[in-house]
Order: C-alpha cells, then structure tokens, then sequence
C-alpha cells in the first residue's frame, strides 16, 4: 500500500506547510512508510488561469483570487488523480500539525468508505459541515475526483464552492467520520492527534502582521434571503470585494502552549539545518511570518 501526505500551500503558507510535513514525519514512529508532498499553488496553472473571473460560492459570484491566503483549497481534491487512483492519502491544511502518528490514520479500518473527514460543529449562523481540510482518502473509491475539471465547473456556475468543500456532492454512502481529536479545532490536549489552528486570525506565526485574507460574507440575520441575495449583486456590480479587511491585524493566539509547539517546531527545523535562517527571514519580509519569529524561536531554543 502506497501511503503520502499531501499538505497544501501557496506563498502566505508556505512556512506553515514545511512545519507541517516536519512534525508529520518527527511524531511518527514509522516515519519512512509516507511521502510527504507540498501542493503548492504556483505548481498547478489551472488556479492561475482563472485569476479575476467569477465562480460561485453560495449567494456569490466572487472573483477568484491568488493573493488569498486560501487559494489552494482546491487542490486538496487532486491527490486520488495525482496518485493513479491507488493507495491511501492523507490531505491537510498547512496550518495543521501532527502530534500523533498520521500513521495511525493511514492504517485504520476505514469500513468501505472512500474518504473520512470529522464534523465541524455548528457556529452561529453556520451549520455544522464535513471539514474537508483534513481527510484520509481511499483513492481507489474516488475514481470521480478530478480537481481541475470541478475547478472549471465552479466558473461555469455548474458547482458551488462551499458544498464541494463541505463534501457536499460526494455521496453519504462514501463518506466516514473519525474522531474530532485528527482535526482538532484550535485545541491541543493529551488527545489531539494532529493541532488545525484553524482561526485564521489567531494563527501563531501571524501574530501582528496586516490581515490579507477575504472574510466570509455573513447573512444578516432577519434581513431574509432577498437582501442577502441584493447585498451579493451589489457587491458584484458595484464592484467592491466581498469582507476585505485593509485596517485588520492578525491578534495572539489564546493558547501560549499552540503558539509554543509552532515555533519549537521552526527552532528544530532551523538546528536540523531542514530549513535555513535566511527563508525565515525572506517569509518576514514578505510578511508571510510574523516580524519576531526568530527572535521566539532564538528563546526556545536557549
């Protein structure tokens, strides 16, 4: 059986992805039985190609973007196809990091199902959804994946972006759950397997830097669908872009202890010689990485 890690990435995230696959490999105790892959946007063209026109994302037809710090959720469909429709996978978000053994995960009975993901529970106006950003596949169930070719079709006005993300057009029958604890939501306990610092304003090695993501578009409560919808159209008309925040900044993390497993983690790769100072530097001139990363990581390290 044929095992990889696919950790999806673009240049806001690119720090975060090579963490991830480190602590994937560091926390397993057969690290030599998974490749690890980076899925990074500026790998796949067809993102690319589709820059400044519109898709469908529920009431919206929002602009596509490269500059979000979300832009390769796609791809993280592409790894059935990628694979020969053979073998296991394991698809995450580059702001998810392994405390367990992924191994565990790759070998467990997945009971016929072609891919398992957990639920992420109800929050305020938001229904509870399948979170796709973590997911083991069976590949050879998922013969209808190919990313690309739904990519198109969100264009096209065919597919909704937020139920092919939310696992929506996959049918029940094919779909399994596993424990909170493989995707555990901003919470690092005993039991967590693999830490999603999921609030995308709280991320530890943002702390401080300018926001440069689109918030999601919230339906007014009482306002009824006909406004919402109104409120969408004049938004794609008009032209303004849906929840850009200019004036926002990422804010510290709750939790010192998630904030301190990240950069342990950066201080390792750094002594390692896995990752050297200067890429530090270049993702905080970016400002992909927080303006005294090296600085915290020079502390745990002492």
């Amino acid at each position: 059986m044929q095992y990889k890690l696919f950790i999806q990435s673009n240049d806001e995230q690119y720090l975060g992805a090579l963490v991830a696959g480190y602590a994937a490999k560091r926390n397993s105790r057969q690290a030599d039985a998974f490749d690890v892959v980076i899925m990074h946007y500026n790998d796949y063209p067809w993102l690319e190609a589709k820059v400044g026109q519109r898709f469908l994302r529920g009431l919206e037809r929002r602009p596509w973007a490269h500059d979000d710090l979300q832009s390769f959720t796609p791809l993280r469909f592409t790894p059935p196809k990628s694979m020969g429709y053979q073998g296991r996978a394991i698809v995450i978000d580059p702001d998810c990091f392994a405390v367990g053994d992924v191994m565990e995960l790759f070998t467990r009975d997945m009971q016929g199902a072609g891919v398992m993901c957990r639920m992420r529970p109800p929050l305020k106006e938001m229904p509870a959804y399948r979170a796709s950003s973590v997911m083991l596949l069976d590949n050879a169930k998922l013969p209808h994946w190919d990313a690309e070719k739904t990519f198109n079709e969100l264009f096209e006005f065919k597919k909704d972006y937020l139920k092919w993300i939310k696992l929506e057009y996959e049918d029940d029958a094919n779909v399994g759950l596993f424990e909170p604890e493989w995707n555990d939501f901003d919470r690092l306990t005993p039991a967590t397997k693999i830490l999603h610092t999921t609030y995308r304003r709280t991320q530890p090695w943002k702390t401080g830097l300018p926001i440069d993501f689109t918030v999601r578009a919230k339906p007014d409560k009482g306002a009824g669908l006909a406004r919402s919808l109104f409120k969408s159209l004049k938004r794609q008309f008009v032209g303004a872009r849906p929840g850009r925040i200019k004036d926002g900044y990422y804010q510290p993390h709750p939790d010192p202890n998630q904030e301190r497993l990240f950069f342990s983690l950066v201080s390792e790769m750094l002594a390692k010689g896995i990752i050297d100072r200067q890429l530090v530097e270049r993702e905080m001139a970016s400002n992909h990485v927080r303006h005294d990363a090296l600085d915290l990581c020079r502390k745990l390290a002492a």
